[in-house]
């Protein structure tokens, strides 16, 4: 006979409570990484910009998230009014949301556009 017989082991009583901890060792250390790669880093942007949103001024140049720069001339509650350009009649200015905000300019950037 060339094929000897298998026979089972019983399982050892203290070995499977290590185990499940060591188990949820790969998903602990991945919520970490994930938290300092992707979550951290996003809520400082979010407090910046916030940050940089209350401190708008009067004069100050700035940058729409939908690319459209302009000169502040009213800051309201949540609205604040842009002027984008000057025509014959006078400026031209619009009303935009105080979240829409993307970038605060250096000034006399509006200038060498």
């Amino acid at each position: 006979m060339l094929i000897s017989n298998a026979y089972a082991q019983a399982a050892a009583g203290g070995a499977d409570a290590g185990g499940g901890l060591m188990g949820l060792l790969p998903i602990v250390i991945m919520f970490i990484i994930l938290w300092f790669l992707m979550i951290r880093p996003q809520m400082k942007k979010a407090k910046d910009h916030t940050k940089m949103v209350g401190e708008l001024q009067k004069g100050d140049e700035i940058v729409t998230q939908g690319g459209m720069a302009g000169r502040i001339t009213k800051v309201g509650e949540s609205f604040l009014t842009l002027e984008i350009a000057t025509a014959k009649d006078g400026p031209i200015e619009v009303a935009v949301q105080k979240n829409a905000i993307g970038a605060l300019l250096p000034k006399g950037t509006l200038k060498s556009l």
